[in-house]
């Protein structure tokens, strides 16, 4: 049996789902529930997981994109971040 999920992320009902969420335990909710999986996370396999699914990480997309990728989207990053102190 093929177990299928509802709603289809992305579509309207899953925003609608997620509005709904956010009216009954308030918009910091999704902050706390963030904070709380990353404590257990680090709890569970200790901080050097983070280093490690990190390293994996970069190596993976610098493999798809190439070295140059990171300087493309350093220059976006510092784009923007210079936009919001700017504006």
């Amino acid at each position: 049996m093929t177990m299928t999920r509802e709603p289809v992320p992305g579509s309207e009902q899953a925003k609608h789902g997620g509005q709904a969420v956010r009216a009954r335990h308030g918009s910091d909710f999704y902050s706390r529930i963030g904070k709380k999986g990353g404590e257990t996370v680090r709890d569970r396999y200790g901080s050097e997981f983070y280093r490690r699914i990190g390293t994996q990480g970069g190596t993976t997309t610098k493999r798809r994109h190439g070295s140059d990728f990171y300087g493309e989207i350093g220059k976006k990053g510092g784009a923007w971040s210079r936009r919001n102190r700017e504006g």
